[in-house]
């Protein structure tokens, strides 16, 4: 159980790796920005950041997806249907 328990964890951080990659690049991109021209707006650092996050997981679905589907056709249903 521990070995299933670790791989779904990795499974997790590789599969949420470009979203939040990119979440942190834009965050760090917009709060820069903001400190060097003084802007204190909050929808800039809002919507720059979910339009980076949504395009980035519609490039990246199906990455995600077939990280997820591996996952479960070698770890979860074998387990499940072995007893």
């Amino acid at each position: 159980m521990i070995t299933v328990m670790r791989e779904a964890v990795w499974t997790g951080v590789v599969v949420s790796t470009p979203i939040l990659g990119v979440a942190l690049i834009a965050g760090l991109a917009i709060g820069l920005f903001q400190a060097l021209t003084s802007i204190q707006e909050l929808t800039l650092t809002f919507v720059p950041k979910l339009l980076a996050i949504a395009l980035v997981f519609w490039i990246s679905l199906s990455f995600m997806s077939q990280g997820l589907v591996t996952f479960f056709q070698s770890e979860i249903i074998p387990r499940i249907a072995g007893g």
